[in-house]
């Protein structure tokens, strides 16, 4: 039986909820999200006759897929009758509990409370905090890191100003508040339009050629945490100079 959305009376008692879309080819959720009255039914009726939309939407070009073969998405209600605030957390949890999810931007506050091995928790809440010697760049690099390493992940692109940059001779990468990597700039480039015809919203950032650096210098900041003043969750970019 085809279930399309839900009775009123059931509307009543669900609440906010968090839910989950699996295809049913091989039993994979594919999708997570959270809602209230028909939201999980929303999202197979929004792949309906918007080829173009779904070409643009891994999620909906996933539906489309299922719908195809005439087959149709599974729906599950994980965890019902929640406040927002607690559905945002779940939610959360169920972004990083299921690799290869074609959801567009990860959980709330995952950056700061997603899954990590203990090891990273450890080092995250024990680091000791470095002091800043000389002008630096501190960027944060996220999940990049661990797909390209730390070096590729941090060269760039930044929308950063090309003539402050270069007068900097030290960037640091760091991964939810732990310094990862240590480089000196040897140059620095700017994109340009023709080399980004699908993404034209990087035109114009920049990014750097350089090597890691020195010993002391690695010593000094890889492994100790990001004072908490220096931290900025709006940019992942800042500029840092000695006290």
């Amino acid at each position: 039986m085809s279930i399309d959305g839900f009775p009123e009376e059931v509307l009543e008692a669900l609440g906010c909820y968090v839910y989950r879309l699996i295809d049913p080819r091989n039993g994979e959720t594919f999708y997570v999200g959270r809602g209230r009255g028909q939201r999980v039914f929303e999202h197979v009726k929004g792949s309906m006759g918007n080829a173009e939309q779904s070409a643009a939407d891994p999620k909906l070009e996933r539906i489309n897929e299922i719908h195809a073969l005439d087959m149709k998405v599974a729906h599950v209600i994980h965890r019902h009758g929640m406040s927002e605030s607690t559905a945002k957390e779940v939610e959360a949890a169920l972004i990083d509990a299921y690799p290869g999810l074609v959801n567009r931007q990860a959980g709330e506050r995952s950056r700061d409370y997603g899954t990590r091995h203990v090891s990273e928790i450890i080092q995250e809440y024990s680091a000791e905090e470095f002091e800043v010697d000389e002008p630096l760049i501190l960027i944060s690099i996220g999940r990049l890191w661990k797909k390209l390493g730390v070096y590729e992940a941090v060269r760039g692109v930044w929308k950063l100003d090309m003539e402050r940059a270069k007068r900097r001779k030290l960037v640091l990468a760091h991964v939810r508040g732990v310094v990862r990597g240590a480089y000196r700039p040897e140059s620095w480039w700017r994109v340009a339009a023709e080399d980004v015809p699908d993404h034209p919203k990087l035109t114009g950032q920049i990014g750097f050629d350089g090597v890691k650096a020195e010993r002391k210098v690695w010593k000094r900041y890889v492994g100790k945490r990001v004072p908490p003043e220096y931290r900025n969750r709006q940019n992942p970019c800042r500029y840092l100079n000695p006290p």
